[in-house]
């Protein structure tokens, strides 16, 4: 088979795609290159491994017979736009990595832990053993985790979360369904349990996937819903949350803070470095990162080797794994 690759980050493991996915396969690595030439390499193309796929690349490959998605997002991918006999994969690998991401931006944030590094960094030793006006930092140990979404990431960031002592309650679209191993929630509600979700918790973590119903799901009357001191992860996508309305309520205090991994447009589609309209980065109490919460080493070394894994097994006429669009 003909195997076009694009994703940047998988290109690093070639020798593990080649190796796991087969020697017989002529594996072309075009990441970085211009949108034009991927075109003009599908229209014979039978696999694309790729984070994203435009129109043009859909209608220039009639005969091809999977894309494999390098994550678990496939909004990037025009599903109207394939042909009917194309099947769509994606793949996971990335809760821990996440979940251990979120444990550590909900503490640097409550303990304040980005304004302490700046300020020493410029001489000024800000303590409450010096300074009376310095508040006390918050531990997450007794305080209450709010998971919207319970997929592997929702489920990773609840049992490290509960692991140092948090309570966890969370939503998802089927309540009543068997919870992930190793998961225990006090309260797990349908999605019309995420008002309750918001006013219960001291630490809301967004890790739903992007989708018409959940464009725009926390918006000024949801994070009025939330604690004056409770903070907002979100590690799923940035419109799931309305930007200026988030930014109102950091920059007027009405919430206590907000971990960014995820914005409003990114440097691959033109929209610059920034992801934002807004000022977030004059805000002390935002923790921004650039949507790297998943990107570790084990991440995209699980990564590669299931997508070489369904790689063979589409040479081999088998049943794939994580399959979002069946082909016809």
């Amino acid at each position: 088979m003909r195997i076009v690759l694009t994703d940047p980050i998988l290109d690093r493991f070639r020798d593990l795609l080649t190796r796991q996915g087969g020697d017989g396969h002529a594996w072309e690595f075009l990441a970085g290159r211009p949108d034009g030439e991927v075109v003009e390499r599908l229209r014979s193309a039978d696999v694309l491994v790729a984070s994203r796929m435009t129109v043009p690349m859909a209608e220039a490959a009639p005969g091809l017979r999977l894309v494999h998605v390098t994550g678990a997002g496939v909004d990037r991918v025009p599903l109207d736009a394939l042909a009917p006999g194309v099947t769509v994969c994606n793949t996971f690998h990335h809760g821990t990595s996440i979940a251990e991401h979120v444990v550590m931006a909900a503490l640097m944030l409550s303990r304040r832990v980005r304004r302490a590094d700046a300020l020493l960094r410029e001489g000024r030793w800000e303590s409450v053993a010096v300074d009376p006006a310095v508040a006390l930092g918050d531990t997450l140990a007794g305080r209450t985790v709010g998971v919207v979404g319970l997929g592997e990431i929702g489920a990773a960031v609840v049992r490290a979360a509960t692991a140092l002592g948090m309570r966890a309650r969370a939503i998802r679209r089927d309540p009543g369904a068997p919870l992930p191993e190793g998961v225990r929630v006090d309260r797990m509600d349908g999605d019309d349990g995420l008002p309750e979700l918001l006013s219960g918790s001291d630490v809301v973590v967004l890790t739903v996937p992007l989708t018409p119903a959940t464009t725009g799901l926390i918006g000024a009357a949801e994070l009025a819903r939330m604690r004056p001191d409770a903070l907002l992860v979100n590690v799923a996508r940035g419109p799931i949350v309305d930007e200026d309305a988030l930014y109102d309520a950091l920059a007027g205090r009405r919430i206590g803070g907000a971990a960014l991994d995820v914005w409003w447009s990114h440097p691959k589609d033109g929209g610059g470095a920034r992801g934002y309209t807004r000022p977030f980065h004059e805000l002390d109490n935002v923790l921004m990162t650039p949507h790297h919460s998943g990107h570790t080493r084990a991440t995209f070394t699980g990564r590669a080797r299931e997508i070489a894994a369904n790689i063979e097994r589409l040479a081999a006429g088998e049943p794939l794994a994580n399959v979002v669009r069946a082909g016809a």
